[in-house]
């Protein structure tokens, strides 16, 4: 798909169809007023209109957010059309109006909405639209383009990441992950990746890591992805993935386990950010950090009762065999921070349904120790579109974590706030030194959809992905 910077009312501009902003207020003045009217057109309405080729939305501002819903009706409106060019409406600046924002998220929009996971059908989805027009004023065009570059890139980073979370467990287990990312990897010369399975994991001690591989006869994978642009100037961050290609909840088996391949998505999306910032060329030393593993039931796998010894050298008591992501990620978080000694380090993972009881199934939970961090991350990611919620644990909370047979226990079973205590979990694994460099994002509500919503497919979402990148980009 191109994105393409004209004049307003540029001469010699051909396009299929229109799309038409129509603010809630001001139906009266569109082209096409009185078939709107009679159509009974208002707030919130999409109407595609064939003998004016245009399509019109409601809107009630012009903030990004708004332009990115009202694109993704819009395209879902002309799907099944013969379009393969589309006008949008003029983008003016005024004096003290930076439309770049708004540019950044038409390409967004046009590219999430147009994403289809159609790879194992017979019959495939054939894109038809190819070009995008966008007439600018007050604003220079190679400034524009840049912007409809980034969000084009950002789109694209969250459809891959949608990808891989959509892949299902019979073809993509841990190796498939390892190979994807030196696949990936293959395409940049910022770009390096190192991979590690039984053996490292077993020298290292991750044996909480190791205790979830345990029932699956697919080694587990460490996989190190790391971007490394000339003259990194703004600091090294670390996303930490957790990557489920599938999960039974082992011997505390899900009653059911359907759709739990989206059990990757914290890996998947952790990828897809390293992509964005290569392709973006940001000056960051950016890391992925992706713990890979099946968590199966077997003669083999982990039960209740027994007890494990962390990287760090603290003892779990496993109490709940469903309680796996946040034993994975113990020995990833303790690897990363030793390893690499980021800045900052952030960790993303489908992890707890009580995230979604608390918040709903479209918001991530951010949670760490510093209320400055987490405060921040949510008002720089939500520029995104995606929806972030602050959870704050207390030190009341804190001994619901005890076992009276090892240090700390996996699960909390019948005590409230179960997301915010898993993150407390995780908190025992954070060096004082990284006490407020961490953040961990309960993606377990936004990562992966029975629905369409949005801009969002069913399926995975690509879901933290564009929220990290622009509380990356925001200073």
């Amino acid at each position: 798909m191109r994105f393409t910077v004209t004049e307003q009312d540029a001469p010699g501009v051909s396009f299929d169809y229109e799309i038409v902003f129509v603010m809630e207020d001001n139906i009266a003045n569109t082209a096409d007023s009185e078939a709107l009217l009679l159509a009974g057109f208002g707030k919130g309405s999409c109407l595609d209109m064939p003998g004016s080729r245009r399509v019109y939305v409601s809107i009630k501002n012009t903030e990004p957010d708004t332009i990115r819903r009202a694109i993704a009706k819009a395209v879902g409106a002309l799907k099944g059309h013969q379009v393969k060019s589309i006008r949008m409406p003029h983008m003016k600046a005024s004096l003290n109006d930076d439309i770049t924002p708004a540019l950044t998220a038409i390409a967004e929009a046009f590219v999430l909405s147009d994403y289809h996971f159609d790879k194992y059908m017979t019959k495939k989805y054939e894109p038809r639209l190819e070009e995008v027009f966008i007439s600018v004023s007050g604003c220079d065009f190679a400034t524009a383009r840049a912007a409809l570059e980034k969000g084009r890139i950002m789109a694209e980073a969250a459809n891959y990441a949608r990808a891989i979370g959509n892949e299902f467990p019979q073809v993509f287990r841990p190796q498939e992950m390892t190979a994807e990312a030196e696949k990936l990897a293959e395409g940049y010369e910022t770009m390096t990746v190192e991979s590690f399975g039984r053996d490292y994991l077993t020298e290292q001690g991750m044996n909480a890591f190791l205790a979830v591989n345990q029932g699956s006869p697919y080694e587990a994978q460490l996989i190190h992805v790391t971007y490394k642009p000339a003259g990194a100037a703004k600091g090294t961050v670390c996303f930490v993935g957790k990557g489920l290609t599938y999960d039974t909840g082992g011997v505390n088996l899900k009653s059911n386990p359907y759709k739990m391949k989206s059990d990757k998505c914290g890996a998947a999306a952790a990828l897809g950010i390293v992509k964005a910032a290569a392709d973006l060329g940001l000056p960051f030393e950016v890391h992925a950090v992706l713990g890979m593993t099946e968590n199966m039931i077997g003669c083999h796998a982990i039960k209740p009762d027994d007890i494990v010894t962390a990287r760090n050298g603290v003892t779990i008591e496993i109490n709940n065999t469903d309680a796996e992501g946040r034993l994975v990620l113990a020995d990833c978080l303790s690897w990363a921070q030793d390893m690499i000694k980021p800045d900052l380090i952030i960790d993303m993972a489908t992890l707890t349904g009580a995230v979604v009881v608390g918040v709903g199934k479209y918001t991530t939970g951010v949670l760490g120790n510093s209320y400055a961090l987490m405060d921040a991350f949510k008002k720089k990611a939500q520029a995104s579109g995606e929806f972030y919620t602050v959870l704050e644990g207390n030190c009341y909370l804190e001994p619901a974590l005890d076992s009276k047979v090892a240090d700390v226990r996996n699960s909390f079973s019948g005590t409230p706030g179960g997301a915010t205590l898993a993150a407390l979990f995780l908190d025992r694994f954070i060096q004082d030194e990284y006490k407020d460099k961490w953040l961990h994002l309960d993606i377990a509500g936004p990562a992966y959809s029975e629905d369409a919503w949005g801009y969002n497919p069913a399926g995975a979402t690509g879901i933290p992905v564009r929220g990290c990148l622009y509380y990356l980009m925001a200073d």
